[in-house]
């Protein structure tokens, strides 16, 4: 078997992510409709709306991850960099390093702090440790992470709080230098405390990453995000700069959402 060309992505464009016409089906269930939207380059984006709405679903078009999902139908293009990423001339390992993703539950893996870190970039042929080591300093800086665990670093992941381990799949993520970074409700299994944390590594991490992110809190939208898209039902009612969205939202129904009347 041949092996699938690597295409060169435009990670300087100002509109990093293109979303064209999409539909997305789960055999007969369609649950995202004509969705078009474009994402810029090292900001914040928002996914809000009700549970079951399409937000998680979009997020997971932008790394594939709904490959892994038996009778999971897509039309339409998905362009990252100037690339539609569902051309079969993509490497889907290419496409997931460059596309870093955060879930809702923190899952690191079994195994060391260290190891936790470094699995990502191993995997992509760096074995050298005094670059592994550099990463793994790096990362947990830029996480936030490094003050709390440069002790424990050969210790196992599972003993870190909620919130750490959170921060610590962010590290994870960004291991492998990601230009995109998605995440699923990543603070909704956290306290208040660490939620604040993860909300302002996301402020300090856009400088660097374009981040898009999913969640039921509109506060936390609100104070994080620089762009937000409210869905309802699979479509994108509206999408808007973040201050225009809850200040003046041009759809009755985005305002019948983000005032509390429904959803």
């Amino acid at each position: 078997m041949a092996t699938k060309k690597i295409l060169n992505f435009d990670f300087e464009a100002d509109e990093l992510i293109k979303i064209k016409n999409l539909d997305l089906y789960y055999s007969s269930f369609q649950a995202l409709k004509n969705v078009n939207i474009n994402i810029k380059k090292n900001c914040v984006t928002a996914f809000i709306g009700p549970s079951g709405c399409g937000k998680s679903t979009l997020l997971k078009t932008l790394n594939r991850m709904n490959d892994l999902v038996v009778d999971c139908r897509i039309e339409g293009e998905v362009e990252i960099g100037g690339i539609n990423i569902y051309s079969d001339k993509v490497n889907i390992y290419s496409l997931r390093k460059n596309v870093g993703m955060v879930f809702q539950k923190p899952n690191p893996f079994a195994m060391s702090i260290y190891d936790n870190i470094v699995y990502g970039p191993k995997t992509f042929g760096i074995h050298k440790k005094k670059e592994l080591d550099e990463i793994v300093f790096t990362t947990l800086q830029k996480a936030a992470l490094w003050d709390e665990v440069k002790d424990r670093l050969n210790k196992t992941a599972m003993g870190l709080s909620g919130g750490q381990q959170q921060r610590l799949c962010i590290a994870r993520s960004l291991s492998v230098n990601p230009k995109i970074l998605l995440m699923d409700e990543p603070t909704s299994a956290l306290d208040p405390i660490s939620t604040g944390k993860i909300e302002e590594l996301m402020e300090t991490l856009k400088g660097e990453y374009t981040i898009v992110i999913v969640t039921h809190n509109m506060q936390q939208a609100l104070r994080i995000s620089d762009y937000t898209a409210f869905f309802l039902l699979g479509e994108i009612v509206e999408f808007d700069e973040t201050e225009n969205i809850f200040s003046s939202p041009k759809d009755k129904k985005t305002e019948n959402y983000i005032t509390g009347r429904f959803g």
